[in-house]
């Protein structure tokens, strides 16, 4: 008998969870910031690095949080995220709260986070300088060997400084960090909104834990199917038909903007205008911008008002006869333009564009080519299949000199209930994207914004048909009975359609 007690011993009766470690930590509420009010409270919890290796290394994910003062009505959880990928949403409980109805706040505790690698959870940085961060850049012949040097010089920049961290930055190791939060919290499921990238987040956490999901809004779509290049490739796509509905729309104000009386004439007057930059830059409020940089302006032709407006002071830009010197609407919307960040940020300067790069080409390296010429192939027949921006989406990327990812693609396709909002003309995440993630959420309903522009559409204050379906669905669980068609403004002024907003990103290189 003796002899059998060892044996007995080294079998316990039931293996303990490796990631209980985690789920049993209980968080250190704090204040977020000494500007910050006492009613959003942070706390830092521990996440495995990867989850394979639950008891390797480590990374920290900070969370914030917002009681409902209504116990007797709360239901649980709301998490946010703004997008991105590379979005701060750790003070988006504080900014939310200001858009969300009484009825929503009530009913649930407001949760932000920023995901790993961004912001205050352990921020990513590949040492990116601003010249690293021009990106996407036009397909010329003579400049594609620079483009390539400069896509293997980001790759080359994360690889060495981020080292063997570098493959654990992916959407769904976010989607784990969420549910470890989830227990942390001790809740037993989670309701979520998430805006543009933050809907391929949503829908990929719903994908790997559908038992844990509740009230899901994703707002302004990602279609996993074309996760990552292909979404990217989108934004030339989606522009061709934007920038015919602006065509028809200034040519019946031709006595307003003065760009041609037929949508022919219209479209004359903006490729001139690219033409002539092309030979001498045009001097635009202090900057000098080429062809290329008017072509990377191809998001304001989604808002037909604020394109008239862009266009037409172009074209007296063009003419020498711009008497300011400043851009009237404050912001630079033809041309490139730089990341933003929040201003409580503490994370370095490339930290939005290094997680950009490392989810984005670690969420699927089989989407990037790995044959230089294939981009170059692909950027020549974009540009004529979409003249405005088609050689920017396809020419190379950091991607293409990325490892290979350490697990498969999130293949989305199951029935959890979730609400899809969608503006018909976004220049983000085009009407196409928002069905492809309808269709791949088989429970899902849509709620599609005819004639609506902008990228985002709860909250914004913009469409009150979207909104109370919205609410409607936050406060009782209930999806509309089939998918929707909510009418837009008829004629919203793009200056109003730019403020008020919630913290979406509206940089046109980001989702």
């Amino acid at each position: 008998m003796a002899t059998l007690a060892p044996g007995l011993a080294a079998t316990p009766a039931a293996a303990a969870n490796p990631l209980d470690q985690y789920t049993q930590q209980k968080p250190t509420w704090k204040r977020c910031g000494s500007s910050t009010p006492s009613t959003i409270l942070c706390a830092t919890i521990k996440v495995p690095l990867d989850y394979k290796k639950p008891t390797g290394k480590k990374t920290e994910v900070t969370i914030s949080r917002m009681k409902t003062s209504v116990a007797a009505k709360r239901r649980g959880v709301l998490f946010f995220n703004p997008g991105g990928p590379g979005g701060e949403g750790l003070y988006m409980p504080l900014e939310m709260r200001q858009v969300l109805p009484k009825s929503v706040r009530d009913r649930y505790d407001l949760i932000g986070f920023d995901p790993r690698g961004v912001g205050r959870s352990a921020p990513v940085s590949c040492g990116l300088s601003a010249k690293d961060s021009d990106w996407p850049r036009p397909y010329k012949a003579a400049t594609f060997n620079k483009d390539v040097s400069w896509a293997r010089g980001v790759a080359d920049k994360c690889a060495r400084k981020v080292g063997d961290k570098l493959p654990h930055f992916t959407t769904r190791n976010t989607a784990r960090d969420m549910d470890i939060v989830r227990a942390v919290l001790r809740e037993k499921k989670i309701s979520y909104l998430g805006y543009s990238y933050g809907t391929y987040l949503g829908a990929v956490y719903t994908q790997m834990f559908p038992s844990r999901s509740d009230r899901f809004v994703l707002d302004s779509a990602v279609d996993p199917n074309l996760a990552w290049r292909g979404m990217i490739q989108a934004w030339a796509v989606g522009a061709e038909p934007a920038f015919k509905r602006w065509t028809e729309w200034a040519a019946k104000r031709n006595s307003t903007y003065g760009l041609g009386d037929t949508p022919a004439k219209v479209s004359k007057t903006f490729w001139d205008l690219v033409a002539q930059a092309d030979r001498k830059p045009i001097d635009y409020y202090g900057e000098l911008l080429t062809g290329d940089d008017i072509r990377a302006g191809r998001h304001i032709f989604f808002d037909v008002e604020w394109a008239s407006d862009e266009i037409s002071e172009l074209k007296l830009a063009a003419a020498g006869k711009l008497s300011s010197r400043k851009s009237p609407s404050g912001e630079r919307s033809i041309g490139p333009g730089a990341p933003t960040r929040s201003p409580n940020s503490f994370a370095p300067l490339d930290n939005g564009e290094s997680a950009f790069w490392t989810v984005v080409c670690n969420d699927n390296s089989a989407a990037w080519p790995k044959d230089v010429e294939q981009y170059r192939k692909d950027a020549i027949r974009d540009k004529a299949r979409y003249p405005i921006y088609g050689d920017f989406t396809s020419n190379i990327k950091p991607c293409a000199f990325w490892g290979k990812s350490v697990e498969p693609v999130t293949v989305v396709n199951n029935k959890v209930p979730a609400l899809v909002l969608q503006n018909e003309w976004d220049s983000q995440t085009p009407l196409s994207s928002g069905i492809g993630l309808h269709r791949a959420l088989r429970g899902s309903k849509m709620i599609t914004v005819k004639n609506g522009q902008g990228h985002g559409v709860y909250g914004f204050g913009r469409n009150y048909c979207a909104d109370s379906k919205t609410n409607a669905y936050l406060n009782t669980g209930k999806l509309p009975a089939k998918d929707l068609m909510c009418n837009a403004p008829a004629s919203p002024r793009a200056s109003e359609a730019r403020t008020s907003r919630p913290p979406v990103p509206q940089q046109p290189n980001r989702f």
